[in-house]
């Protein structure tokens, strides 16, 4: 399936969530006919390399067209659009490394992403509880057993698309390395209850993104599979970073879009008994929403021209887009009125879907960090 015809589809089921707008924001889980007919679309094929009937060709290439696809996403339907990035975000770790030639990681790539293009859904569940975000802070462990396959033990959260994928990566310290690692895991009959080494401890009730399912859990001697590459999760992170904050990027740019179009129709034709503080506040979120799309390019521009090595710009381009969106949707709040409090009205609902950006990888504390880093000339960003 070419491009194109991926982008029609999409735009095609896009359209469709859009017009059923209300009911979806009111859910508070993910419904499996929605994933079904993205695979029948040609979404997985995002985490699949051209090489094998994927859309994927290098980070260069493949970083608009993908981010397109989710900035459409995004319009139409927050926590599909999300839980959707993580799948490709996911297998560019394997994607983003150089792993063309022979050997371990080429064969653990053919078979993470041949996956997907048999129609599996990939996520993450990385995040731990007292780590700020940091992946090399897990308390986890991967014990290896003795015909060397590991069991992963530890508490984790933030797994979006909990009972939607098939597959999602983690990280955990294995018993021969004092650093953590990444590692993947098959859920696709896992138990909850704990019988089978995952007990679901909290499920989400996000007061935004509401219906990612990004679920509580705790492992317990869970069978994994390690990345190939032992001791590279840095390297993996920062490879796949730039195309990861675009990703990301593109979706809460799709909701601030919706955001703005929805509330220009509720004005038109208002514009003379608008006050001047709310059109200052129009003008305002206008603005901003004007500059992150400004920015959103800059991204994808840096991307195509740097590669990987564009994560420093990517990073900043996030960070900025994640204060602009809060921004937007405060102003349009505003202009709009107690209205948005409304279950019944979108504002609200997109108010608290956009505030997600500053929380995700790297998350707020994290990101200023690694940003403190890379405006010193010394230091180099990882």
């Amino acid at each position: 399936m070419r491009v194109d015809e991926v982008f029609q589809n999409v735009i095609a089921l896009a359209h469709e969530f859009a017009a059923n707008r209300k009911e979806r924001q009111k859910r508070t889980s993910l419904v499996q006919a929605d994933f079904d007919r993205l695979r029948d679309a040609g979404f997985l094929l995002t985490g699949v390399p051209a090489e094998s009937g994927g859309l994927w060709e290098n980070i260069e290439t493949s970083t608009r067209p993908v981010s397109e696809l989710l900035r459409t996403l995004g319009r139409a339907d927050s926590s599909v659009a999300l839980v959707s990035s993580m799948h490709p975000a996911v297998l560019s770790f394997w994607l983003a490394m150089p792993w063309h030639e022979e050997g371990p990681l080429r064969a653990q790539t053919l078979a993470v992403t041949e996956t997907a293009r048999s129609g599996a859904w990939w996520g993450t569940i990385t995040s731990e509880p007292g780590s700020g975000g940091d992946i090399g802070k897990t308390k986890a462990q991967a014990i290896r057993d003795s015909d060397g396959a590991y069991r992963i033990s530890g508490q984790k959260h933030f797994g979006s698309g909990s009972g939607i994928t098939s597959y999602m990566i983690t990280t955990a310290v294995a018993d021969d390395s004092d650093e953590a690692d990444w590692f993947y895991i098959d859920v696709r009959d896992a138990k909850w209850d704990g019988s089978t080494g995952m007990k679901l401890l909290a499920p989400w009730d996000g007061h935004g993104m509401a219906a990612t399912q990004s679920h509580s859990f705790l492992f317990e001697g869970y069978p994994a599979k390690r990345y190939a590459r032992a001791g590279q999760m840095r390297e993996a992170a920062a490879a796949a970073g730039a195309f990861v904050g675009c990703l990301f990027t593109a979706v809460v740019l799709g909701i601030v879009q919706a955001a703005v179009e929805a509330a220009r129709e509720q004005l038109q034709g208002k514009l003379e008994s608008l006050r001047a503080y709310e059109r200052v506040e129009w003008v305002n979120s206008s603005t901003d929403a004007w500059t992150i799309e400004q920015v959103y390019e800059r991204m994808l521009t840096s991307v195509e021209q740097a590669g990987s090595a564009a994560l420093p710009d990517v990073l900043r381009g996030k960070t900025a887009s994640a204060w602009l969106a809060e921004s937007a949707l405060t102003g349009i709040c505003r202009v709009i009125g107690g209205g948005t409090l409304s279950r019944n009205s979108p504002f609200g609902f997109w108010f608290e879907d956009v505030r997600a950006l500053g929380f995700l990888r790297p998350p707020w504390g994290l990101a200023y960090d690694q940003l403190m880093d890379a405006s010193l000339p010394e230091q180099e960003l990882v």
